[in-house]
């Protein structure tokens, strides 16, 4: 069987004969400043958020220079069995399902969120055996901006402020206290901002 190309010889090796270096990206090489990227939500969830939200949020940080070294992109992301994650240099926030109202909300994650919800005046009410939270689009947008994303970037700035700057070593205990921190910081300029309507 004939060849239709010749693969190189070099020093009597074959060469690969196509390109196998990665696409320079977000994931694997640094960018100059984050980006924000918007993928699509998958089937039965939408995003709340809109680039332009995350752009406005991020000028209220008052830390913003410094918690911004080593992040190359915040991505709105399709939704995961988690709100958001984290990775080094990129931070993800989730979809919403397309309800947005919770149907089956965990006691515990009331009983841990308390406060934010009172904040935002997001109602929780027993139904039958549920407890069913009745967000308005307003309250989840703050929610996802003043909580789920700073919380990854509170994993960001653990990551960033240990040694090796390899890991987020301390966990979700510390971003979870971050964004409580922060949350808590720009709450004025956020509904200044923003509002909850």
């Amino acid at each position: 069987m004939n060849r239709k190309t010749a693969p190189d010889v070099k020093k009597g090796r074959v060469q690969k004969k196509n390109n196998w270096t990665p696409t320079p990206g977000y994931y694997n090489s640094e960018q100059a400043l984050p980006l924000i990227d918007r993928k699509r939500p998958g089937e039965g969830y939408r995003h709340l958020l809109k680039r332009r939200d995350v752009q406005e949020f991020i000028a209220i940080l008052p830390d913003w220079e410094e918690l911004s070294k080593g992040l190359n992109a915040i991505v709105l992301a399709p939704h995961e069995d988690a709100m958001g994650w984290h990775e080094p240099g990129v931070v993800h926030v989730c979809a919403w399902e397309q309800e947005l109202w919770w149907e089956d909300t965990v006691p515990a994650f009331v009983d841990d969120h308390r406060e934010i919800f009172e904040w935002l005046g997001v109602v929780v009410e027993k139904q039958g055996g549920f407890l069913v939270t009745k967000w308005t689009e307003g309250q989840a947008c703050a929610f996802q901006l003043l909580h789920v994303l700073l919380h990854e970037l509170g994993h960001h700035h653990d990551r960033m402020t240990t040694r090796s700057q390899r890991s987020a070593s301390r966990g979700e205990g510390f971003a979870e206290n971050y964004a409580r921190q922060y949350e808590a910081r720009i709450w004025d300029e956020y509904l200044r901002r923003f509002g909850l309507d």
